[in-house]
């Protein structure tokens, strides 16, 4: 199976997207930050929730191409929004894990007519704890440095349960040669980019159904920032025992969860 890379273009800029599933409901699926485009990864994503291709057409957004040196989440969410427009589509399921999370929160309260329901996966409100932004400085220090291998190596140490950075540490070892300039250039700028994010007061503008996914051993983003988004939501959640951030990526009922969500 080859997944299709396409690309929307307004006239500001242009975003790289592909699809899967062959539904008729519609499942809006943005990632967070990472070195390599999530569109490098399209078939294995695509594969990993194939689980939900039968009921669901998803559509699995990049970030927009030629970033600006200052981009915000709410700059990336606003950008989102007008290639989802651009595409034609409105009252759909959103899911985003993590940057791609925050994203999404800011599309539900500025673009409601886009959103029917939403998944939150390993994400937060606020990022205003010492905890998230020494991480966050960590990996813009290495990038900025050039040391593309131990940026890969400690981010997913950081993203990572113990038992999968063991298992696919050669792997991740491997795409230290894939890394080009424009890949750490743009790492940079959306870890920067999360920077004094802060939508608590705004939250109450949300009134589709949310369900928030997470691990209580999240480094990243700690589960007393998680369980406050939720709180202030009133949403749905729920929050597995082990794993850890890219808790996605590694429990096996994780996709269930959303699709069990998304056919109520």
């Amino acid at each position: 199976m080859a997944i299709e890379i396409k690309q929307v273009e307004t006239d500001g800029f242009k975003m790289k997207y592909c699809t899967f599933g062959t539904g008729s409901k519609t499942i809006v699926m943005i990632p967070g930050i990472s070195l390599l485009s999530t569109m490098m990864f399209a078939d294995t994503t695509a594969m990993a929730y194939k689980e939900l291709w039968d009921d669901y057409t998803i559509y699995l957004f990049d970030r927009r191409e030629d970033m600006p040196d200052i981009y915000s989440v709410h700059d990336m969410a606003f950008d989102t929004a007008r290639a989802v427009k651009m595409l034609g589509i409105e009252n759909a399921y959103f899911f985003g894990t993590s940057q791609g999370g925050m994203i999404i929160q800011v599309i539900a309260i500025e673009f409601p007519e886009l959103v029917s329901k939403m998944v939150l996966g390993s994400t937060v409100s606020c990022v205003k704890n010492l905890e998230s932004k020494a991480i966050l400085k960590k990996w813009v220090e290495l990038a900025e440095a050039g040391n593309i291998h131990e940026l890969n190596i400690s981010f997913a140490e950081d993203v990572y349960s113990e038992n999968t950075f063991r298992r696919f540490k050669r792997a991740i070892s491997a795409m230290d040669r894939m890394v080009k300039p424009e890949d750490v250039r743009r790492f940079i700028i959306m870890s920067k980019g999360i920077h004094d994010f802060d939508i608590r007061d705004r939250l109450n503008i949300i009134h589709c159904p949310v369900l928030l996914i997470g691990s209580k051993k999240d480094k990243v983003f700690d589960l007393a920032r998680m369980k406050q988004t939720v709180d202030i939501l009133g949403c749905e959640s729920y929050f597995y025992d082990d794993y850890s951030h890219c808790v996605y990526d590694e429990a096996p009922d994780y996709k269930l969860r959303i699709k069990k969500f998304f056919d109520k």
